[in-house]
């Protein structure tokens, strides 16, 4: 799972409003009203934006939503089978999308009830086996397998793809199957779960549409050729090619509270204050640096949720020093931050490997060069810096390898010496000044041997 993930997800769980007392009666039941619909906006909002809720309509994407549902209707409505691919980079919308389409596809009334779904996903199913069980799972059939026990992984498939396969196109509940990072399915041994859903998806007989989700553009070229003859080859792209305009207009949708909220007054109010921010300079400074970071909408939802996280009884509306502050928080550099709590003699050692860094162009270390670039250090400026001894130095690498600040190339092996082993820096020189700015009372002499392009000679 990602960052944003990790972050959308703690958040959500955070407590939404906090406790609070008013004395006279009826304040406290204007409070209390007030907490209600704050309660609501928190609910409506943290659920659009962890769990993938598109809001009013899919911006920028219509014809790929139109495709998509075409394709799904044909199957729940008509009976036919289809196979199809949705490709873009990670945030493009592509579970949105999905999640969308299926949406309205249930509100149809010849749709309603008639449609069997089976999610799996590459992270999760590992291999075949795995992935088999979870299918039973979903469709309701461990009665139907109940204790049979299967000599090989292979009876169990075709047991079950006989369950599947029973009936006709007319009488047949149709059944999709959505692949997650489908790209992850394809290393999976022979592909043989990839093989008997394409296949199954060509017969005629139970209606089955896989659709497979993945950022991979190279995907096809990974299909065996066998599974590749049974796939549609229908892919369906999704490039984040919104300018920032349409990006401002994305923020106010996803902001935006829906028309059916239970407070008329408290909606209008908040959606103009959110039509106000979009108009803001502070806050468009702040939304074209995260456009030109990065176009991913998962960013941008954890932009908003840290936003959100500041609004409660007493600050009921988003303003833009909250977005100035999600914006702070959201661009902390995590590692940057752990070399705030270094020693000196580790701040030293990491700017050795920054100049070994420079002058080998981003080749490998070990700790006998960064020793040795650390000698050369202490002895043009004795004055200011105690020469500890090497296992001492030693020990302050370990701790930087400990906190994973440097990583070895390839797995340690026993027989090798500690300090031939091959490193890699995992912070940039960027990063290693601006913790050196702030970091408290580092001597001068330190920093002017940070700042220098070469290596002491």
């Amino acid at each position: 799972m990602e960052k944003e993930d990790w972050l959308l997800l703690i958040l959500f769980r955070e407590t939404l409003i906090k406790p609070f007392a008013m004395s006279k009666r009826k304040a406290k039941e204007s409070g209390g009203t007030n907490g209600e619909c704050i309660s609501q906006v928190q609910k409506i909002l943290r659920e659009r934006f962890c769990h993938h809720c598109a809001a009013e309509k899919l911006f920028g994407i219509e014809h790929q939503y139109r495709h998509l549902l075409d394709l799904l209707k044909r199957t729940t409505v008509h009976g036919e089978s289809n196979s199809a691919l949705i490709i873009g980079p990670r945030g493009s919308g592509k579970t949105a999308l999905l999640n969308r389409v299926l949406k309205e596809l249930k509100e149809m009334k010849q749709v309603r009830g008639n449609l069997l779904e089976v999610r799996l996903n590459g992270l999760l199913q590992t291999n075949d086996k795995v992935a088999l069980k979870e299918i039973t799972r979903q469709l309701n059939l461990e009665n139907v397998v109940g204790d049979k026990v299967f000599g090989s992984f292979a009876e169990n498939l075709v047991f079950l793809l006989e369950a599947l396969r029973k009936g006709d196109r007319s009488s047949s509940c149709p059944v999709l199957f959505v692949l997650d990072e489908f790209d992850l399915f394809v290393h999976h041994k022979n592909q043989t779960l990839l093989y008997n859903l394409f296949d199954v998806s060509q017969s005629a007989q139970t209606p089955v549409t896989v659709i497979g989700l993945t950022c991979r553009q190279d995907v096809l070229e990974l299909l065996e050729k066998r599974v590749k003859s049974r796939f549609s080859h229908r892919q369906i792209y999704l490039m984040n090619s919104f300018d920032f305009r349409q990006y401002i207009t994305i923020f106010k949708k996803q902001l935006a509270l829906p028309a059916e909220f239970p407070d008329e007054s408290f909606a209008q109010q908040w959606n103009t204050n959110v039509q106000h921010l979009s108009e803001d300079k502070t806050v468009q400074d702040v939304l074209r640096n995260l456009f030109h970071y990065t176009k991913d909408l998962r960013s941008l939802h954890l932009l908003l949720m840290l936003a959100l996280s500041h609004v409660t009884v007493h600050h009921p509306l988003i303003t833009a020093s909250d977005l100035q502050e999600a914006s702070k928080q959201y661009r902390t550099d995590s590692r940057a931050n752990i070399v705030h709590g270094l020693s000196v003699l580790e701040i030293c050692l990491m700017i050795a490997m920054k100049h070994l860094n420079d002058v080998h162009e981003g080749e490998p270390f070990n700790f006998q060069m960064v020793y040795n670039e650390f000698q050369k250090f202490i002895q043009r400026k004795a004055h200011c810096m105690y020469n500890f001894e090497k296992p001492v130095v030693m020990k302050a690498f370990e701790h930087l390898l400990q906190l994973e600040l440097v990583r070895p190339i390839e797995r340690p092996n026993i027989r090798a010496q500690r300090e031939y082993l091959l490193m890699k820096l995992l912070l940039d020189n960027t990063q290693i000044m601006d913790a050196l700015q702030v970091y408290p009372n580092c001597p001068v002499d330190v920093k002017q041997w940070a700042a220098s392009s070469l290596s002491w000679l």
